[in-house]
């Protein structure tokens, strides 16, 4: 009679659920923190990989893989960066207008050395010079850089017909950090040398803020391998 009385007082705990399994128990208590602590870990992980590979070359131009340049989101962050000086320049003049894209570039080369023997292998190789033109509409802007090594030198000298520019003599290290040389606003034109700080293309940015067309002529003279419009 005491054994039947137990029996059912044990089925009777089962049959309210007073004696959960251990798995119902698990699953009640969640993760442990071992696992909560590798999650974490891997979460850190995979946004550490993806600050690196895409969000630094996309927003600030630095690419310290190379990947974000395969990508094509290194110089998606060159052009922000770039737009970004812009705008402080905008904030300062609020008459400024918003950027766009230049119209047609035309370089004529004057590089052809003088009529004569062949200099001897001991002599200054000849200096390249040229004379670049670009037009910009309103609103419009292009870039022209010259090919330079690191320590090379090149005199210029660019006037404006029409009107004036806002300018910016820079160059992008590599890696697409920007390094910049002068700027300026409402110039008619400009005249110097300048000197590579290291091997790539260094050259000037400008800008049409006004409501005509203007002229842009540039000269260059001196240790160059090549000019080129950028945009």
């Amino acid at each position: 009679m005491t054994k039947k009385r137990s029996r059912a007082k044990q089925q009777a705990k089962v049959a309210t659920g007073a004696e959960p399994t251990r798995a119902a128990a698990a699953a009640v208590e969640g993760p442990t923190p071992r696992e909560l602590f590798r999650s974490a870990i891997a979460m850190t992980v995979v946004a550490f990989v993806v600050l690196i590979v895409a969000v630094l070359p996309a927003e600030y131009a630095i690419d310290p893989t190379g990947i974000g340049r395969l990508l094509g989101l290194t110089q998606m962050g060159e052009v922000k960066q770039r737009l970004a000086h812009e705008n402080e320049e905008h904030a300062a003049a609020p008459d400024d207008a918003p950027p766009a894209v230049a119209t047609s570039l035309a370089t004529t080369a004057a590089s052809t050395p003088p009529a004569g023997p062949a200099p001897a292998a001991s002599e200054a190789p000849v200096e390249k010079s040229d004379r670049t033109t670009v037009t910009l509409d309103p609103q419009k802007a292009t870039e022209v850089k010259l090919h330079m090594a690191a320590g090379a030198k090149a005199s210029f000298e660019w006037k404006v017909d029409g009107g004036a520019v806002n300018y910016d003599l820079h160059a992008d290290k590599p890696g697409g950090a920007y390094h910049g040389y002068a700027k300026g606003k409402d110039s008619r034109g400009e005249a110097g040398e300048l000197t590579a700080a290291f091997d790539g293309w260094h050259g000037w940015f400008w800008r049409n803020r006004s409501s005509e067309p203007v002229t842009i002529t540039l000269e260059t003279r001196g240790d160059y391998r090549e000019v080129k419009q950028m945009k």
